[in-house]
């Protein structure tokens, strides 16, 4: 990639130093929570209650089932990472009923699926943050992480910039995945 000059007739973009910058302004709206339930306990502030009453197109969502349903994090660890909620507005793991826990495995298992078969990761992270103290950004509404892995994926750039390059955008990827998803699966 050849560098670009800058032109700075004020002055104020200080010395060229040869270093590439990726600017992320997107991520802006998560460091200041937008998006956030100001009360969590309130289900009609949630994103995820929410969610399911707009288009999948608008909303992200990859596939509905029964109990649960798969949408493509707005905020992603890396392009492809899956969220699968159940409907009900609950937040600890052990208050999913039988048929929650089924319907979240079984679609965890079917995301896993689509993704290697669109994206070709080499491996996953899964798992559910339980708690704001845990990580969990919407602590209220219980969310299982997929996260697609390749070799080398966790750079420089995440660890040193506090960047990450998607190189897909959600809308492109939420088709992708909706697509491949299987007609037959929960």
């Amino acid at each position: 990639m050849e560098p670009v000059e800058v032109v700075d007739p004020a002055g104020f973009a200080g010395e060229p130093d040869g270093i590439e910058r990726l600017w992320t302004p997107h991520r802006m709206a998560y460091i200041q929570g937008e998006g956030k339930p100001a009360d969590p306990s309130d289900a009609h502030q949630c994103p995820f209650c929410a969610a399911p009453e707009r288009s999948d197109e608008d909303a992200l969502i990859v596939h509905r089932g029964a109990a649960a349903f798969v949408i493509l994090n707005l905020f992603p660890y890396n392009s492809g990472h899956l969220l699968v909620c159940p409907y009900r507005h609950v937040a600890d793991y052990t208050d999913l009923t039988e048929a929650e826990v089924l319907e979240v495995a079984e679609l965890t298992r079917t995301a896993m699926r689509v993704i290697r078969e669109v994206s070709g990761p080499a491996g996953f992270n899964l798992g559910m943050n339980q708690g704001a103290v845990a990580g969990a950004g919407i602590a209220a509404h219980l969310h299982q992480h997929v996260v697609p892995r390749w070799e080398g994926d966790a750079n420089f750039l995440p660890i040193i910039g506090r960047t990450k390059a998607l190189p897909i955008l959600l809308s492109d990827t939420r088709a992708a995945y909706a697509a491949a998803w299987p007609t037959e699966a929960a």
